[in-house]
């Protein structure tokens, strides 16, 4: 079959079905198979491989998805995009699109009812403003896939895979990297999709960890935590931690970062993820 992703086959599409991109959706619809194939290729998709896809479009990637992989379930929100699914996707059998907002979906009861097995990866082409919700839903329910690769703004995958002292690096790289090793697959312009977003992006791997990467005794006290002391970032981590939403006493502040050996001057974005489990095991302590 022809490839959905190029240019004058996606135009054909929208035109025929007389398609109208929703500015609030995200809409963009990726027109180059060579990018296709690098996410394929980076992601690990095999025979084997179950995929859920987010946000599948016009079908640009799920179609190649269904010709490496097993089985794709594709989730999406737009009704006026599933005749153009069903037309574009109809030669593949090992397909199923569902006309929902992922953000409702029992995820844990679709990976029942539509996998038998197999290495599950999620895989989308995400809108800047939903990628978290998206993403932290998937690691917080605790739904069993392997890995998570999605197409985001570049900056926002710049912040995913942040290390500490970096300027990039706060709570979204501190919740990401508890759940999940990153890496970036790949960056892409902004002249392989239509319409042509105004920033570029990048394709980045979400390895989902068995186990969360530090010990925390209670992980809200370890999110509220990394929020206070990004909050307000020019702010040292005593005085963001004692005037953060926690409302922790100064002395108490003081007390716990000398017990972790923590310079009370410095800020969040120097320290490690093992450094932020640290504090909240000890206001932890203190606070039962």
């Amino acid at each position: 079959m022809d490839k959905i992703a190029t240019p004058k086959n996606t135009k054909e599409m929208v035109s025929k079905y007389d398609f109208h991109f929703s500015k609030s959706l995200g809409q963009n619809f990726l027109t180059d198979y060579n990018i296709i194939e690098k996410i394929i290729r980076g992601a690990g998709i095999t025979k084997d491989t179950n995929v859920i896809e987010v946000g599948p479009g016009i079908g640009s990637l799920t179609q190649g998805l269904l010709e490496a992989g097993k089985k794709v379930v594709a989730v999406e929100i737009d009704k006026k995009l599933i005749p153009i699914l069903q037309d574009t996707l109809k030669d593949y059998e090992n397909i199923k699109v569902i006309n929902e907002d992922v953000l409702k979906l029992n995820l844990n009861q679709m990976v029942m009812d539509e996998f038998d097995g197999g290495d599950i990866k999620v895989i989308g082409n995400l809108p800047y403003y939903i990628t978290t919700p998206i993403i932290m839903k998937f690691l917080e329910d605790k739904v069993p896939v392997e890995s998570i690769i999605i197409m985001i703004q570049k900056e926002v995958a710049d912040r995913m895979n942040a290390k500490p002292g970096k300027k990039d690096y706060g709570a979204l790289s501190v919740a990401v990297q508890y759940y999940c090793t990153t890496e970036i697959i790949t960056v892409v312009p902004p002249t392989v999709f239509i319409p042509q977003p105004k920033v570029e992006s990048s394709v980045i791997k979400l390895n989902v960890l068995k186990e969360p990467s530090v010990k925390v005794e209670k992980e809200s006290l370890f999110f509220s935590v990394v929020k206070d002391a990004f909050g307000k970032r020019r702010k040292t981590l005593l005085n963001a931690l004692s005037s953060g939403n926690l409302q922790l006493n100064k002395d108490m502040v003081r007390e716990v970062l000398q017990k972790c050996e923590i310079d009370e001057k410095r800020r969040g974005e120097t320290l490690s993820l093992q450094e932020f489990a640290n504090i909240a095991n000890e206001v932890n302590k203190r606070l039962l």
